[in-house]
């Protein structure tokens, strides 16, 4: 099977040759690999199944200077760096905090559809032919983390949870751009995206994130439009979720998610066997190797063991993505993370 052909035989709820696989890397556990694997491509080496893309923002984008570089959001973000656990872009500039009224909305410099370069993706599809082929990301609509690296955290949730109309307004002018940048890439790629990419972090390590009143009112209306612009291009609708999200898989579904993905099994409720059991047949999952725990501190006899429960008994039946449950971390053993695809690809990464 192609990579395409095997990621879809499993979204149809059908066995593959082998399980797809997907990987999420922090750029310094990339550098590793690629020196593990002297140099060649790390995707390839690891058996990668899907490729993805968003369209480059060709519009005006203020300069960097004293160390902050800015987003097309108009957000400001200094490098920091956290030792072991890596150096990370943390927002410190965050201009949608100034705004205060409708007009400040209004008149705010929000990015421009026209300004992205779609030309280029019947470029991506022609030359990752073969693979599965994703548009979108993790930050599409992503309305908690997306406005709040320009708003800060309590104030966006402050805005959701007191229905502020100039934080619902910002939350839907992001929503707005981003849903419009998509569509005109599925117009451009012809049908040829096999998968859209979105996040929204609906859960934490608890449980919801938020209400259940909150998430009818807020977040439903404004992410079932994606899963619909992702259905009449005849893709997949993936949506990217950290946290325990098992109280809300069944309004998912109702809504027409197709896949869930980054699936963490640490928090009580993210049970793998209990939440695919819930969702056999009607919603598939991508990730469920633990991130937290047993990659980062497990054994590779460990690693093994996990991936192993995964590939017998998850990916049994389709329905199933093998992959991290979120970016591996810079102090992640190498040799787990290769254990863990060594079991799923059935041959030695040393």
């Amino acid at each position: 099977m192609t990579s395409r052909e095997r990621v879809l035989t499993s979204l149809a709820w059908k066995e593959p040759d082998r399980v797809p696989l997907q990987v999420y890397l922090t750029p310094e556990m990339h550098e590793r690999l690629s020196r593990h694997f002297k140099g060649r491509n790390v995707y390839e080496c690891l058996g990668i199944d899907l490729h993805g893309h968003f369209p480059h923002y060709r519009g005006t984008v203020h300069p960097a200077h004293d160390g902050i570089s800015y987003d097309m959001w108009g957000s400001g973000y200094r490098q920091v760096k956290h030792g072991q656990a890596g150096t990370y872009d943390e927002a410190v500039v965050l201009p949608l905090a100034d705004l205060h009224t409708m007009d400040d909305v209004q008149r705010y410099p929000w990015p421009d559809p026209d300004q992205f370069d779609y030309d280029g993706i019947p470029t991506f599809c022609k030359q990752n032919a073969g693979y599965a082929l994703c548009l979108g990301g993790a930050g599409c609509p992503d309305i908690v983390n997306g406005v709040s690296r320009g708003r800060g955290m309590e104030q966006v949730l402050m805005d959701i949870a007191l229905r502020d109309e100039v934080g619902l307004a910002i939350i839907d002018r992001r929503c707005d751009i981003l849903y419009q940048i998509l569509r005109r890439g599925l117009e451009a790629a012809r049908g040829k995206i096999d998968i859209l990419c979105l996040g929204e972090d609906t859960g934490n390590q608890n449980g919801r994130m938020v209400s259940p009143r909150d998430f009818d009112e807020v977040f439903k209306p404004r992410l079932k439009p994606f899963y619909d612009l992702a259905h009449e291009f005849g893709a997949k609708a993936m949506m990217h979720s950290c946290g325990d999200s098992h109280d809300i898989m069944p309004t998912f579904i109702e809504m027409g998610l197709d896949v869930l993905d980054a699936m963490q099994p640490e928090p009580a409720g993210m049970n793998p066997e209990k939440i695919r059991a819930l969702c056999k047949g009607k919603l598939a999952f991508c990730g469920l190797i633990s991130t937290q725990q047993t990659l980062p501190y497990g054994s590779e006899a460990d690693c093994r063991r996990e991936a192993r429960h995964r590939l017998d008994v998850i990916a049994r039946g389709g329905g199933y993505i093998f992959s991290p449950a979120h970016c591996i971390q810079p102090d992640t053993p190498l040799e787990n993370v290769l254990a863990i695809y060594e079991e799923a690809l059935g041959k030695s990464l040393k």
